[in-house]
């Protein structure tokens, strides 16, 4: 019974379950069994979800009774400082005034945004939105600028802009030239290596220095950041509130954006070698390019890389004249250009070769040893201030100082005794009356000369005949001194100078004498023959120092040549070059030799005529009173018959100069007619300087006038006016024969004697304070000492370059020079012209609101030619006047020496950092930024050199102490 009951149960739960399957399948369909499963799942994923959130909500709640527990409780600035940064951001204000000056605030918001936006906005928008760090950071360089500028205002300017800058400049310029002197000392030679220039530019200034040595700063790029990092931090020290500065990042920001962002490439451009040059020739843009300066420059070059970038330029001018189809005129001009742009060219091949062959030589020791030199008389040289330096020190090293000592000085004491003569004539005139006590003046004066230079007790004493200075003796007893009181015996002196084979003739044989007709630029050029080899080696009559290929040789054309030579003037025309209008004459010469026969044509002006004239009446004094040039006149408007007569008078001067008897009676005249009539440009000599002559300095004489002028202003009161003039006649003639040998004994009367060498010291301390001159006055003698290294020049040179330039100030300027220079300075400093700096720095830096580019560094032609363009800018502005005082070569050589020394990159920077160390000192006298400067700079490696150096040199001293 059981087990029928127990089967009909199951047999219904089977019955059920498959009545419920089938009930469902026919209801859900076919997927009930994954619903089934789906809710099932659901079901227990939900309790499991609901336990977790209620443990946590029970866990949370646990650990804070936890922590208020066993841990202290938390700081309330926390709270307060999460508060505070879910509260709205305040707009901070911003005080956009900076110097007061409405103009220079202006450029000056506009470098910050600018700055800010380039250099911090680009990256921090990727990091934060928020704009409060930025404003914070443009508050801070404000604050900076405020301070500068407050601070700026409370400093006189005027000792720094005067001084100081030419001070460091000079300063600099001195450590070069000592440097290019090491140099050559080292490899006998002009010039080394760039590389060694450096080095030895820094040993020297640590020698000169003493406590500092920028070698680092200026030749390691990593040692320069640094600098400038250190330099900046100080620099926000002292203008920044203390709050600002305590805030590091703030700090670190507002630093790396002045020393990286705005000083670095500022000081990058400064000093860059082609930036100078394009800045050269842009300040003088207004003078024009001087075609003598430019052959000038080629000729000095011993760049290979300038004379190649010149060469192929021409070059390719020459392709493109080539290359155009014109008629009529225009051929003719386009053939002078072929014809300039081939002689160019040939120079610069010239002189690349020689370059490069290393037979390079020294014009001064050619011309020496050539022989061909122009004659400059006793007289010219005796009345020039350049020639007479030359000869003076020949003089003395033959032991004949006293006689051109005693020559000088006579001509003093007449000029002087003349013109005070002219005065006590104009007195006399006027009822005054002071004759014994002038003639008593004179007296003394003219006593004075005698006993120094011919009494039995001078020494030296002019040897000239005795009864000459018995007769003087007697007329100094007896008589009353005159001006001409001296004259027998000064023509002795002269004749004696002029003909004693120890003097003049031997002077004229002596290298000073070669380097004398160099700084008179009579000195011919040694330059190639233009052969194909290049070999030869020719002078070219030069003496101006323009460059012209050189003649064949003419010395050898004999007598019987010359007299088939003929010359006509053909055909004259008006020329206008720079605005000035000349006549040219264009000369037909036929030449007939043995086996052929020549003809060409040259032009010749007026002025080549009268130069040529009278060189060949210096050398052969018969033909003065044979041949007669017309005389120089000038017609503004140049008609037609003024130049036809003047052609029909150079004719006849022509034909008597080409006569067979003229030549065969000076036959050394075939080289100079040779040289007129060739076909190339005329090298004026002789004549140049003869023109030049009217115009050159005679200091002694003007010196001597000064005298007169300053007794010609005489008080009203004749006897103090008088006791006045005693006090300087009393003292002339000794001053003056001291005053000329001062210039033997090498101790310059502007500087004041000092314990150390003055070439090892900064310029400045060579300047004596006690000496009355004015400010300008000081400057332009610092300057010409260092540029033109006059101290290395006869003293008495450098006495007359002062009273020279002292009389030229005073005369434009008068007392008022300081003041004008105040004014300038003034000028200089104001809002106006800070507010075009700024500027014109914003322009720079950003053109047109946009940070610029890097410059792409040009080509090496490009540069090389703008070098040759900034010498030649320099050399051309050069006047004349400057030669004629200090010599034509000693200005080519300063004036060269200066472009040099701005062509290495890391001299630049070293004076560049010296102008800003001095700007800094002058900003803050009261902090020691010297020191500064020097704890800065102390990693120098020549600086431990040289204490290195020091060290081992005074260590045997302190043993034997």
């Amino acid at each position: 019974m059981k087990k029928l009951r127990l089967r009909e149960t199951s047999l219904s739960i089977w019955g059920w379950g498959s009545l419920g399957i089938v009930l469902s399948l026919i209801t859900f369909g076919p997927f009930v069994i994954f619903y089934l499963a789906f809710y099932i799942l659901c079901f227990v994923g939900g309790g499991f979800v609901v336990t977790l959130l209620f443990g946590k909500t029970s866990s949370e709640k646990y650990l804070e009774q936890c922590e208020h527990s066993f841990l202290p409780p938390t700081s309330t600035g926390i709270p307060k400082c999460l508060e505070e940064m879910k509260r709205e951001a305040r707009t901070i204000k911003i005080d956009r005034r900076l110097t007061g000056a409405n103009i220079i605030d202006e450029p000056l918001q506009q470098v910050i945004q600018f700055s800010l936006r380039d250099y911090v906005q680009y990256w921090y928008y990727t990091l934060s939105d928020d704009e409060s760090f930025l404003l914070e950071i443009r508050q801070t360089l404000q604050n900076a600028l405020i301070q500068f500028a407050t601070r700026s205002k409370e400093i006189d300017w005027q000792p720094y802009f005067t001084t100081r800058i030419v001070d460091d400049f000079g300063t600099h310029l001195r450590v070069f030239r000592k440097a290019q002197q090491k140099i050559t000392e080292k490899d006998d030679q002009v010039t080394g290596t760039a590389e060694d220039l450096v080095d030895t530019f820094f040993e020297v200034e640590v020698e000169m220095e003493k406590d500092v040595c920028r070698d680092l700063v200026c030749t390691s790029p990593k040692d320069e950041e640094g600098f400038l990092r250190d330099l900046c931090e100080v620099l926000l020290y002292l203008l920044l509130p203390p709050g600002d500065f305590q805030n590091k990042i703030m700090r670190y920001f507002v630093r790396e954006i002045i020393a990286r962002g705005i000083l670095l490439p500022l000081i990058n451009q400064l000093s860059d070698p082609d930036y100078i040059n394009q800045y050269i020739i842009w300040m003088i843009r207004d003078s024009n390019c001087n075609y003598e300066a430019f052959m000038n420059i080629i000729k000095l070059s011993d760049n290979i890389g300038e004379l190649e970038a010149v060469r192929d330029k021409a070059a390719e001018e020459l392709q493109y004249l080539r290359s155009l189809d014109t008629a009529g005129d225009d051929i003719n001009t386009i053939k002078n250009q072929i014809n300039s742009l081939l002689f160019v060219k040939k120079v610069c091949d010239s002189r690349i070769q020689r370059l490069q062959s290393g037979k390079e030589i020294n014009t001064v020791k050619l011309a020496a040893n050539f022989g061909k030199l122009c004659t400059v008389p006793l007289d010219s040289i005796l009345v020039d201030n350049v020639a007479l330096q030359f000869f003076m020190d020949y003089m003395q090293q033959t032991g004949g100082q006293a006689h051109l000592f005693f020559w000088m000085t006579v001509e003093g004491y007449r000029v002087t005794a003349q013109q005070q003569l002219e005065v006590l004539l104009s007195r006399q005139k006027d009822g005054k009356h002071q004759t014994n006590q002038t003639k008593g003046l004179l007296r003394a004066a003219a006593v004075g000369i005698y006993e120094q230079y011919l009494s039995e007790k001078a020494s030296p004493r002019v040897t000239v005949d005795d009864y000459l200075v018995a007769k003087l003796a007697d007329t100094l007893n007896h008589e009353d001194p005159t001006p001409e009181i001296f004259d027998d015996i000064q023509r002795k002196v002269y004749e004696l100078m002029l003909r004693d084979e120890r003097f003049y003739p031997s002077f004229r044989q002596n290298a000073l004498y070669v380097r004398m007709l160099a700084e008179l630029d009579m000195l011919k050029d040694p330059s190639f023959r233009g052969s194909d080899d290049g070999d030869g080696e020719s002078f070219n009559g030069s003496p101006t120092g323009s460059i012209n290929l050189s003649l064949d040789d003419l010395s050898n054309v004999s007598s019987d040549d010359l007299v088939q030579l003929h010359a006509y003037i053909s055909d004259t025309g008006v020329c206008n070059d720079h605005g000035k209008t000349y006549a040219l004459y264009a000369i037909t010469v036929h030449r007939r030799n043995l086996n052929s026969e020549e003809m060409w044509k040259t032009y010749r002006r007026y002025s080549d005529f009268h130069d040529f004239h009278m060189r060949i009446t210096e050398q052969f004094e018969n033909l003065s009173s044979i041949l007669k040039l017309p005389g120089k006149k000038t017609f503004n408007n140049m008609d037609r018959d003024f130049l036809e007569k003047r052609k029909k008078d150079l004719n006849a001067y022509l034909q008597l100069l080409l006569t067979p008897e003229m030549m065969k009676a000076s036959p050394a005249l075939a080289h100079y007619v040779y040289d007129f009539l060739e076909n190339k440009a005329y090298s004026k000599g002789k004549g140049d300087f003869a023109r030049k002559m009217d115009t050159f300095v005679n200091p002694l004489r003007n010196s001597m006038r000064n005298v007169s002028n300053a007794v010609k202003s005489l008080p009203d009161s004749l006897a103090e006016g008088m006791t006045k003039m005693s006090d300087n006649m009393g003292k002339m003639s000794e001053r003056l024969g001291q005053d000329i040998k001062q210039s033997f004994f090498k101790m310059p009367p502007l500087i004041p004697k000092t314990d150390s060498d003055p070439e090892h010291c900064r310029v400045s301390a060579q300047l004596d304070d006690t000496v009355d001159d004015n400010i300008p006055l000081r400057v332009m003698l610092l300057l010409m000492d260092e540029v033109f290294d006059l101290k290395e020049r006869n003293q008495w040179l450098r006495r007359n370059i002062k009273n020279l330039l002292q009389q030229l100030i005073r005369a434009t300027y008068g007392d008022t020079i300081n003041r004008k220079i105040v004014d300038h300075v003034d000028w200089m400093t104001s809002p106006e012209q800070v507010a075009d700096l700024v500027k014109r720095f914003r322009d720079a830096f950003w053109p047109n609101g946009i940070l610029a580019e890097t410059v792409p560094c040009r080509d090496k032609a490009i540069r090389m030619r703008t070098r040759i363009a900034g010498k030649t800018k320099l050399l051309s502005i050069m006047p004349d006047e400057l030669k004629h005082i200090i010599g034509a070569e000693t200005t080519r050589k300063g004036i060269l020496r200066v472009f040099e020394m701005f062509q290495h990159n890391q001299l630049n920077r070293r004076m560049v950092y010296v102008f800003l160390e001095g700007f800094l000192e002058t900003l803050f006298p009261q902090y020691k930024f010297r020191e500064l400067f020097n704890k800065l700079h102390s990693r120098s490696k020549q600086m431990q050199k040289y204490k290195q150096k020091l060290q081992t040199t005074q260590a045997p001293s302190l043993q034997k102490r």
